[in-house]
Order: structure tokens, then C-alpha cells, then sequence
């Protein structure tokens, strides 16, 4: 359920890290960290649909989890869909176990990492080579030539420039070459508007064009803002839950209310605050604000509780029994034998 660093009798909870800042800013918190894979139905607008919404346990890893929720997605999809991945998903690991799913991949790269071009040529002599020319994000010194260079003048984002690069690779996955592309925004005189520019990189059959491409991207961040919502608007966070079943079965409600705010923006009116604008097309908040309208109509099939009068409370002379304390879960990367011998 996110946050949960003061439950030490809550089971299971692990470490998990959040970009906002956990309690008192720090950014390792213990809780609980989820995995959702959302269909983005629209190109424009915050409507994220949630295929699977469910947490990563104490014996899974991020990378793990993701694999297999994408596994389940793409076996019922009719056809071959592109995913969009954040910067945690841009590695070698992740490129590997996926290599085997009918997907596109579309990932976002941190600006740290160093790439490999395609090795030259077999000279006939020794071992032949695995990795070209060295491509190091952020050393333009190791940059080859592009393959494309296209400007866009965006309405939002203003002038852009997008560089591709192709037949690059991780060092770990040598078998799997990928599309490299810079997405950089520009001032007026050509120089970049901002520091850290967003690299990505395209996995796949067949690309996209680039002028759209990197558009794409940018709705991903719709899972982002259905994060926010189901945390402020549909209380996923609020409840103070006494075990991990508990919490499973909470969180199943999240992606149910949000289909169900989705199937109804036909069947609401807009009901906004004296402080709001009409809208035509609506957001998941603003669906959800105009829902009671529909219960109102709908009504419950629930029977009203009936009182059960005034409780005996607890036994005098009974014992009571504390919770169990259970302890944090500390996830450690597995190490190769040969990695641990080298370093004994």
C-alpha cells in the first residue's frame, strides 16, 4: 500500500524506493511496491486502464514481476501492441526476458549508461569480437552519426530535435540490437532548452516513423497520473491494513472503480464546482465527481445493517496478546559464483 514504515506488524514489507521522497524526504522507504501494465486508450488526456494492478511480494524483483505481467497481457491482446517502459525497464536483463513476448518495447534510457555498436568484421584471426565503438549517452565524444535527424515544431513543448541511432546494444545482450533516440527540446537559437535531454530506445519488429515515435512516449506518464488519482481521489493509500492479503485485496478494487468511472463518462452529466470550467471531454476525477448521479438512479441491492445493540466489550480477567512483530525484508542481488570468487 505504498508508505508503510510505521506497521512492524505488518508482514512481508520491504524497502522501496520513491522518487517524491518517502517519510521525512528520504527516498528509501519501507512498504510495499506495486506493478501495473495500463492500456492508454486515448492519445490525448489522463485515462490510464489498468490491465493488471498487483504487488511485487518479498521474493520478487521489479524486472520479474513486469516480465510476467506482460506475458499475461499479450496472450489475450489480438495483436502485436508497443509498451512503454520508464528508465528502470532500460537495461539488459529486461531486453533478454522479453525477447520471447510478442511486443514492441519503447524504453526510456538513464543518461549514465554506455552502449555498444555492432562489432566490425571477422579479421580471421582469434576470437571475434562481441561489441563495436563504445556509445556513451553522456559523452557526445563517442556519438557515431545518425542515422536520421528530423526537427518538429511542437505545441506544447515548443522546437524539438530527435537524433536515432541504430544497431546499438547492452553489454549483456549483444543478440539484441536496438534503435537509440534523442529527444532534445530547443531554444529559439538552436541551443537545448534543458540539461538531461531523454534518450529511448525502440525494441521490436517494425518502428514506428520518428516524428511520432517519440510522442508515443509521452503517454506513459497516463499511468502516472492514475497513480496520483487512485492515491488522492480513490483512497488507495488511506487504509491502515493489518496484513498483505489485506492489502491485495484493497488494491483489487482500484483498477474495478477505475473501468467502471471509464464505462460511465458517456452516462454522466458534468457536475463541476463553482470554482471549475465545463468540460466536454472528461477526466477520471471528473467522472468520479459526477457519479453520484448514477448511484443516486442505480441505488444499492445491499440490505441496511441492522443495530446490534450495545456490545458486551472485552472480558474482564481475559489476556490479551500482542501483534507479532515481523522484521524487513532486505531484497539482495544474487551473485554469480564466479563473481563471488573473484571478489573473496
Amino acid at each position: 500500500m505504498g508508505l508503510a514504515p510505521d506497521a512492524p506488524t505488518l508482514r512481508e514489507r520491504t524497502y522501496e524506493h520513491y522518487t517524491q521522497g518517502g517519510r521525512g524526504g528520504r527516498p528509501i522507504t519501507p512498504g510495499y511496491g506495486y506493478s501495473s501494465i495500463a492500456w492508454i486508450p486515448e492519445i490525448e488526456g489522463s485515462w490510464a486502464l489498468p490491465l493488471r494492478h498487483e504487488r511485487i511480494t518479498c521474493w520478487e524483483n521489479p524486472i520479474d514481476k513486469a516480465v510476467w505481467q506482460l506475458k499475461q497481457v499479450c496472450q489475450h491482446l489480438p495483436s502485436r501492441p508497443i509498451t512503454l517502459w520508464d528508465n528502470e525497464y532500460g537495461c539488459a536483463p529486461f531486453v533478454i526476458k522479453t525477447a520471447d513476448i510478442n511486443a514492441d518495447k519503447l524504453m526510456r534510457l538513464r543518461s549514465n549508461l554506455c552502449l555498444w555498436g555492432e562489432p566490425p568484421q571477422y579479421s580471421g584471426r582469434g576470437k571475434p569480437r562481441v561489441h563495436g565503438d563504445k556509445f556513451k549517452l553522456n559523452d557526445a565524444s563517442t556519438w557515431s552519426e545518425p542515422t536520421q535527424i528530423i526537427e518538429q515544431l511542437d505545441a506544447k513543448l515548443g522546437r524539438v530535435r530527435i537524433r536515432l541511432w541504430t544497431t546499438k546494444h547492452f553489454r549483456l545482450s549483444p543478440q539484441h540490437p536496438m534503435s537509440i533516440i534523442l529527444v532534445e527540446r530547443l531554444q529559439e537559437d538552436g541551443s537545448p532548452r534543458v540539461n538531461k535531454p531523454m534518450w529511448l530506445a525502440f525494441v521490436g519488429e517494425e518502428m514506428p516513423p520518428l516524428s511520432q515515435l517519440w510522442k508515443l512516449y509521452l503517454r506513459r506518464f497516463a499511468v502516472d497520473h492514475w497513480y496520483r488519482f487512485i492515491k488522492q481521489r480513490l483512497h488507495w493509500t488511506l487504509p491502515k491494513l493489518s496484513t498483505p492479503q489485506q492489502c491485495d485485496r484493497w488494491s483489487d478494487l482500484m483498477p474495478l472503480m477505475t473501468w467502471e468511472l471509464w464505462l460511465a463518462r458517456d452516462l454522466v452529466s458534468d457536475n463541476p464546482l463553482p470554482w471549475q470550467k465545463q468540460m466536454t471531454q472528461f477526466t477520471p476525477g471528473r467522472v468520479a465527481q459526477a457519479m453520484p448521479g448514477i448511484l443516486v438512479r442505480v441505488s444499492t441491492p445491499s440490505i441496511p445493517p441492522k443495530p446490534r445493540g450495545k456490545s458486551p466489550g472485552w472480558k474482564t480477567g481475559q489476556p490479551r496478546q500482542r501483534r507479532i512483530r515481523y522484521p524487513m525484508v532486505k531484497k539482495r542481488t544474487t551473485i554469480s559464483r564466479k563473481a563471488a570468487q573473484k571478489t573473496a
